[in-house]
């Protein structure tokens, strides 16, 4: 099986390179590119491999240009940080993307529908409603990851790293464990109902707390509540006076 890697990232192909070579160990690399550009004369001039694995973001664009250039028959697994661009892996000729850092899980679960829909030397055609309706079924109800910029770059915070979220003068934040915040471009409600239910919960318009971040809870003025944080925060965070006793239940469940 002749495999392309399409990749910018040195230990994001690495990782592909290494994950390759367990899954599919009868596998040969023929080629990995960095750019669209590279990547447009590598398919023009040489036989077009079994699979590719095709990062979406590279160094001089989106890798959906490369469509735009050059006959791509083959299937490909994308990879990406942002997986806003499934509807897009989906009308080109895409069989799974799968979200960085790449899971072990769902990469084998991609080899594995790759291996049912279009194995090579197969005069099987792939399936390809199944293969859209599997792109297009929801893979997780909840948000694992939060797009982030920092200066002109981009970045990703885990949900599991982040202790609490706040708005401040219409803009929201995220502060991870270490007590470093990023702006989140949601509102706060929109960040709440991406998360977790039994993980997260918004005590007031101005605050989502992490249940595992909560470190004590005191009776405050009012019939409110004031929870103390695991780590040190000049936020004040009171639970909402009319949200009291679904906070209980919250804890309770």
């Amino acid at each position: 099986m002749r495999l392309l890697i399409i990749e910018d990232e040195h230990f994001a192909a690495k990782r592909l390179r290494s994950l390759l070579s367990e899954a599919l160990p009868e596998s040969t690399i023929v080629g990995e590119i960095d750019s669209v550009e590279d990547a447009v004369q590598w398919l023009s001039s040489h036989i077009e491999p079994h699979l590719i694995f095709m990062d979406i973001q590279l160094a001089d664009g989106l890798s959906f240009q490369i469509f735009e250039q050059v006959k791509v028959s083959c299937p490909v697994i994308f990879t990406t940080a942002y997986d806003e661009y499934a509807l897009n892996a989906f009308k080109v000729n895409s069989i799974d993307y799968l979200l960085k850092p790449i899971e072990i899980a769902a990469f084998k679960q991609a080899i594995e529908k790759y291996k049912s829909h279009y194995a090579p030397n197969s005069q099987r055609q792939p399936d390809w409603s199944a293969i859209a309706k599997d792109m297009m079924t929801p893979r997780d109800p909840y948000k694992k990851r939060f797009l982030i910029r920092s200066g002109q770059a981009f970045g990703y915070l885990p949900v599991d790293d982040i202790r609490y979220f706040y708005s401040d003068d219409g803009l929201s934040f995220a502060v991870n464990h270490n007590n470093k915040k990023a702006i989140i471009d949601k509102s706060l409600d929109s960040i709440i109902d991406s998360l977790d239910p039994t993980l997260f919960y918004k005590i007031s318009r101005k605050h989502i707390v992490a249940l595992s971040s909560i470190h004590k809870i005191h009776p405050h003025l009012n019939n409110r509540l004031k929870i103390e944080l695991d780590l040190p925060s000049e936020e004040e965070f009171i639970v909402s006076r009319d949200k009291v006793k679904e906070f209980k239940n919250w804890l309770d469940s």
